[in-house]
């Protein structure tokens, strides 16, 4: 870390169901004199409060990859150093980090002292079926199709489920409605794919959806994004390649690719839903990510 500059402990009370909120004693007595700790009530306040710091700061986020992605856009405009005490349901961001099974105390020790690396980000824009044009930047997985109505569908899901059983859940129960989409798909100026598709998914980490090994080559650092895309399946095929998702073998199946990439591109005939994250975003017919290579200095334990 560089002298001098200041370090913050922002921790999202929401995070874990609102669970998260139990740190804040615990974590302000051990915060060393220079280190101030802050609980925003909402993105709004957690966002002011990122921009108000001196450029280059410290930030420790105490919550989980959808706090992450809320908090992204102020971290990368003032140039923050970010480090992770895990603390949300999918926590994707801390696993590619080596932070996954620490316990706050010292995740909050490393988050706050450890020297720092380069951390790709990923960038999408899109328009939405009215023609509105948005854009969204990712630390771990953007998804367009099944996953992301999976993810809308956890919004719905049962309060005393988390984590990876409470995107199980959601999984089998989208698996009912299940829907392909008809897609049009490019990489690096290549032309990949069209058809029906169950998604076409982007991670930065090897993991998406609390764990689950779905690009086992992506790399943080590499400059890169890894496209995960399914063709056409129905329920049962579906069914049958969760466990393999689950495992990470899911690549060796005719009806899944992957593919690095620096710029994607995905059209499609109907509203296809997107999220990034784990967060819901809405729906597109033409989507265009790319990499913003090393974008973000983050405390990593790995080397």
């Amino acid at each position: 870390m560089s002298v001098g500059l200041q370090r913050c402990v922002l921790l999202n009370p929401h995070a874990r169901g609102g669970r998260a909120a139990a740190l804040l004693p615990t974590l302000q007595a051990a915060l060393p004199p220079d280190a101030v700790l802050h609980a925003p009530r909402d993105v709004v306040d957690a966002l002011a409060l990122l921009e108000g710091l001196p450029e280059g700061s410290r930030v420790v986020a105490v919550g989980g990859d959808g706090t992450l992605n809320r908090w992204l856009p102020a971290l990368l405009s003032r140039r923050h150093e970010l480090g992770v005490v895990p603390m949300g349901s999918g926590n994707d961001v801390a696993r590619s980090l080596g932070l996954h099974h620490r316990k706050p105390l010292a995740a909050l020790v490393h988050a706050l002292n450890a020297d720092t690396r380069p951390m790709d980000v990923g960038c999408a824009e899109w328009r939405d079926p009215m023609g509105r044009e948005f854009r969204a930047v990712f630390l771990s997985s953007f998804t367009a199709g099944f996953d992301s109505a999976v993810v809308l569908r956890t919004l719905t899901g049962p309060r005393w489920l988390s984590g990876l059983p409470r995107y199980l859940w959601a999984t089998l129960a989208e698996l009912t409605h299940l829907q392909t989409w008809t897609l049009d798909v490019t990489a690096n100026g290549r032309h990949l794919h069209s058809g029906p598709a169950l998604f076409a998914s982007s991670l930065n980490t090897p993991t998406f959806g609390s764990g689950m090994l779905a690009a086992p080559a992506a790399r943080t650092n590499d400059g890169l994004l890894n496209l995960l895309l399914a063709g056409r399946f129905g329920r049962l095929g579906a069914l049958a390649m969760l466990p393999r998702l689950l495992t990470g073998t899911h690549l060796g199946h005719s009806r899944i690719s992957t593919r690095a990439f620096e710029t994607l591109t995905v059209i499609s005939d109907t509203d296809l839903p997107l999220a990034a994250d784990g967060e819901f975003l809405g729906y597109a017919r033409h989507l265009r990510l790319s990499v913003l290579p090393g974008a973000l200095q983050v405390a990593s334990a790995l080397r």
